[in-house]
Parts: C-alpha cells; structure tokens; sequence
C-alpha cells in the first residue's frame, strides 16, 4: 500500500526524453533496485524505503516530454532532496536519459 502521511516533501527530477509510462516506470524500478507497486492502476509508485517513494506524472497522449519523478519522504525537504539525487545518479548510470533536478542542489 502507497505510503499515506499528513505531510509528504516532494523532490522533483525531471527526464528530457520522450518515455512512456510503462517504461518509465520499469526503468526507474530498476535503476533503484526496487520494484513497481500497484501496476496496472491509475497510481503506481516505487517504494525506495519506509520513509521515501516515487510517483510520476507521465505526459499526457500528445504532450511532449518532460516527465517529472516526483521522490517523497515523510522526513523532511532535505531527505527529499538528497534521495532525489541519489536516483539521478542511478538513472544516468542505467539509463540514457537526460535528468535534471527541478530544485536548488
């Protein structure tokens, strides 16, 4: 079950590349040595620990790219931040995507 908590900080990364969702998903999965929970529905996200996981906005049919990984963590922004950057440096080492955070490292 996805992690429901009263207050969630969000680090956002953002991906240049055209990628669908089923693919984003599996990849990011991957790169983070996790798993996708929830396939098959409206809301899949990856749990990355008890207190940090992905969701993403996946462009709508027609909309380019960006895709935007949003990393939660019930800790704090900074949490949020720092496990943020750790899947970048997973995604640019499993994948050929162009990822940039969407916040001040």
């Amino acid at each position: 079950m996805r992690p429901q908590f009263e207050t969630a900080f969000c680090a956002t990364l953002v991906v240049h590349n055209a990628v669908n969702k089923i693919d984003a998903l599996d990849s990011v999965a991957l790169a983070c040595n996790s798993v996708v929970s929830d396939s098959g529905t409206p809301n899949p996200w990856i749990p990355l620990s008890d207190h940090t996981w992905i969701e993403m906005e996946i462009p709508k049919f027609g909309e380019p790219p960006p895709l935007a990984i949003d990393v939660y963590s019930d800790v704090n922004d900074d949490h949020a931040k720092v496990q943020a950057l750790w899947v970048l440096e997973a995604l640019e080492t499993s994948t050929v995507w162009r990822v940039t955070p969407d916040f001040t490292v």
